[in-house]
């Protein structure tokens, strides 16, 4: 949940007369969610926002599902992803359900010769390798190796790489995506014994404001297609808004875990939520204090939801043949816990340089196509002991 933000120029009073210095209007938009009745932006535009000259027919990018009812643990080696020059041919959805996509990318480019706008779904991209610029409508954001971006559904933008060599991990949530309820106070602010606060988001700071007529491609995603729109306008034309409803980054680094003298669980961890998933951050942190205690996590069952789990970097403490960019899935209906000999190596251990992403869904997440192009499927076996 981000707070209040201005950048740019607003009239004193929303709905009201704002003059160009040429004595013609600017013109609003509401850029709101849930209807009329959640977060809300009002922006500020040099020509009409809704100006369409062309629309082509969509094509789909809906996934392929190669598993849709699952109960094995899997492992999928995510940077075994070929690396692709566009943006959104790079992106590969490997797991999904009705309230999310998860994905992985390597884009080679910057996004260049169109603008890209999710219709569908607000857009959480973990940086894992690379930096850049993202670019939008409402202003641009600077991003690096382990910054989470938060893009709302409907935002207008385009990812500036650095280099070719990138890695993200990409959440697509059809349900809104807010900081956890239970770090907030009745007003909205962060408490002051949450993981972070509002220092640690990062608002835009610059707005691209361009006065131009023209041909504009925007890429949009509707119901699981992409459709060409031309726009008779830049779509980066804002003089200036204000609201609630705006991209955002946080930084992964600026985590500050919560510990206890036993292992806590995993919702200590929670640094997004929705009504259909959460998201956790793993990170660096000292292991729990008791003179008997075991750091290493107790085995638990998966009753009510699949269990994400997205390798950063680090030594991950209670898995073996663990790398960078593995991605392990342990599937509601059977238990799961730490590997063989984990729960052994861990007692003693003081401290973790573990780093990982967690995503937790409360619906059955369908394993895709592509996702078995890079899976492991002998892991749900790597629990048994040798003399088994």
């Amino acid at each position: 949940m981000p707070f209040y933000h201005q950048l740019g120029k607003i009239p004193h009073k929303r709905h009201t007369v704002f003059k160009k210095p040429d004595g013609s209007l600017y013109y609003e938009q509401l850029f709101g969610t849930i209807g009329f009745d959640g977060m809300y932006s009002n922006s500020y535009h040099e020509h009409r926002p809704t100006q369409v000259k062309e629309m082509s027919a969509g094509y789909s990018v809906k996934p392929k599902i190669a598993v849709a009812n699952n109960l094995k643990s899997y492992k999928f080696k995510g940077f075994n992803v070929v690396p692709a020059p566009d943006y959104l041919e790079s992106r590969r959805i490997v797991l999904t359900n009705s309230d999310v996509n998860i994905a992985l990318a390597s884009p080679q480019a910057s996004t260049k010769d169109y603008f890209y706008k999710n219709s569908d779904a607000d857009e959480l991209l973990f940086i894992h390798k690379g930096s850049g610029k993202l670019r939008t409508h409402l202003g641009n954001l600077d991003f690096k190796y382990g910054d989470y971006l938060l893009i709302p559904r409907g935002t207008i933008y385009k990812l500036d790489f650095d280099d070719e060599n990138n890695r993200l991990f990409i959440v697509e949530s059809r349900r809104p995506i807010y900081t956890p309820k239970k770090y907030r106070n009745w007003f909205g602010q962060l408490l002051e014994q949450s993981p972070f606060c509002e220092r640690d988001l990062r608002r835009p700071y610059e707005l691209e404001t361009n006065d131009e007529a023209g041909e504009f491609l925007i890429k949009i995603k509707k119901q699981g297609e992409i459709f060409d729109a031309v726009y008779a306008t830049h779509p980066f034309d804002v003089v200036g808004y204000d609201g609630y409803n705006y991209p955002y980054a946080f930084s992964i680094h600026d985590f500050e875990p919560i510990t206890g003298r036993i292992h806590q669980p995993p919702p200590v961890h929670q640094t997004f939520e929705t009504d259909a998933f959460v998201v956790c951050s793993f990170c660096p942190r000292k292991y729990d204090y008791h003179p008997q205690s075991i750091p290493a996590p107790y085995s638990h069952s998966n009753i009510d939801s699949d269990e994400v789990l997205y390798y950063v970097d680090g030594d991950f403490m209670s898995r073996n043949d663990i790398e960078a960019g593995h991605i392990s899935l342990h599937p509601a209906g059977i238990p799961h816990g730490p590997h063989p000999g984990a729960v052994e190596r861990s007692i003693g251990q003081i401290e973790t340089e573990e780093l990982a992403v967690m995503v937790d869904t409360f619906k059955p997440l369908m394993i895709t196509e592509e996702a078995m192009e890079i899976a492991d499927e002998t892991y749900y076996k790597s629990w048994l002991e040798e003399n088994h």
